[in-house]
């Protein structure tokens, strides 16, 4: 029983530090070795947490939906350029390669594909065919693009005309790659043929060939995380998610071709229509780990903005003014030097202030009027200055405005019935604003480190 409750309480200890303890430590604090550990456990607590905050078993069944439907446009669309460039058969076979769970569906789709092309050959069906094929690839890709701008808390897609180049560049891209990825196969193959002689060399080469669909998959994935989202992501914050989502990939791909094994009773429900059960639950653990992937590259690019979260949660309220009067105090000085405005960023690296926190505190001063909040064009962000006169700026006057901020229209009688409880509250605030009403924010003094 003891050894029970032993484990309890550390399996406790171990949750608390990750929920908690550990967004309080910062990376200067630690060793070169710890940080990356340390930043790895952050971005799988924010994902874990944000999987069921974003939702994203709804958003996995929407994309598994959207893609049943386009998955013959699309496979028309790739064999089209393909067959442009001679190169069908090579795709054919580089398709049943990368998707070895799904050659009944593959098999069926190429069907499909093809005789959608073969009646789109002649007439005014030719431009409604391909104007549909594209159309149905752009629609699907706009529903990937969404699910990832919403996790990147992004809220302006792509304009029409960037989502038809963009996608249609993406889709001429891809064949190149898978032909590339085949050229390069071949190329090694035949220079692994005459280097038999050498016999330490040739088991090196063929475990990289070996290793060419998996490095394609993780460009693929890379390329996914980096483009499909309305916004800059980081080459080196998606590197590490592409890479972990590759190999749950490939863990899943060989598990789910494995488990086909034991549901061989789909055929006996269903007869040949059993790969669509299968098609289905592919597609939904698929697009429920990619997802995942977005949400490790957004945790992983934004991983400074959840430090002290649950703090800045729960701040007391005297922590809190102070933290916005140093913001006030810090913005005001900065005009005061004649120096550059500043960004909410530059505040909170500089500063050590927890960037959300930071963020709160400048939307709350520019909604009192202390600080005027513009955006900088040439670098398209956000910058602040003093909305005031730096001269009339108090400390009394931002706590008086602090306390003002809200609304107080209820229907609690404070005028009779409780009006001496609001006096004394009236009173106490204005015995604590009396000392301050004279002192400027921008005669505080900022000791800097000697």
């Amino acid at each position: 029983m003891a050894k029970e409750n032993q484990i309890i309480q550390k399996s406790k200890s171990l949750i608390e530090f990750v929920t908690t303890d550990i967004w309080r430590i910062s990376e200067t604090e630690l060793s070169k070795g710890k940080r990356r550990l340390y930043t790895l456990l952050k971005a799988l607590s924010v994902s874990i947490r944000r999987f069921n905050e974003d939702d994203l078993v709804t958003r996995a069944s929407a994309l598994t939906y959207s893609t049943l439907l386009a998955i013959v446009p699309i496979l028309a669309l790739l064999f089209a350029i393909a067959n442009g460039l001679g190169f069908k058969t090579l795709i054919e076979t580089q398709l049943m390669d990368y998707f070895p769970g799904q050659k009944v569906v593959l098999e069926k789709g190429l069907q499909f594909a093809s005789s959608y092309l073969e009646s789109a050959k002649g007439g005014l069906f030719v431009g409604i065919g391909i104007i549909m094929l594209i159309w149905a690839v752009i629609v699907l890709i706009s529903h990937i693009e969404n699910a990832f701008n919403d996790i990147w808390l992004v809220k302006k897609p792509r304009s029409y005309y960037r989502k038809f180049t963009d996608y249609l560049s993406l889709f001429l891209i891809l064949p190149v790659l898978m032909i590339a990825s085949s050229g390069v196969s071949i190329f090694i193959t035949t220079a692994l043929e005459s280097l038999k002689e050498f016999q330490v060399i040739t088991p090196v080469i063929g475990l990289i060939i070996r290793f060419i669909p998996f490095i394609i998959t993780w460009l693929i994935f890379l390329s996914i995380y980096i483009f499909i989202p309305n916004t800059k992501v980081s080459f080196k914050h998606a590197l590490i998610p592409a890479l972990l989502i590759c190999i749950a990939f490939q863990v899943f791909q060989y598990l789910y071709i494995g488990g086909q094994i034991w549901v061989t009773r789909y055929n006996a429900i269903y007869g040949s229509f059993a790969a669509l059960p299968l098609l289905l639950l592919w597609l939904q653990l698929s697009w429920l780990i990619i997802l995942f992937g977005a949400e490790l590259c957004y945790a992983s690019q934004n991983i400074h903005n959840f430090y002290f979260e649950k703090d800045t949660q729960h701040i007391s309220r005297r922590y809190k003014d102070f933290v916005t009067l140093l913001i006030a105090s810090i913005v005001i000085k900065q005009f005061d030097k004649g120096g550059k405005p500043l960004r909410a960023k530059d505040i909170s690296h500089a500063h050590h202030i927890p960037i959300r926190l930071t963020q709160d505190v400048l939307y709350l001063l520019s909604e009192i009027e202390i600080i005027n909040e513009s955006l900088d064009e040439d670098i398209d962000e956000q910058i602040y200055q003093p909305a005031l006169d730096i001269n009339k700026i108090t400390v009394g006057m931002l706590l008086s405005r602090l306390d003002l901020y809200g609304s107080e229209v209820f229907k609690i009688d404070s005028q009779s019935k409780f009006y001496a409880q609001w006096k004394s509250l009236l009173k106490s605030r204005e015995e604590m604003l009396v000392s301050a009403n004279e002192t400027l924010i921008k005669d505080l003094v900022i000791e800097e480190k000697k």
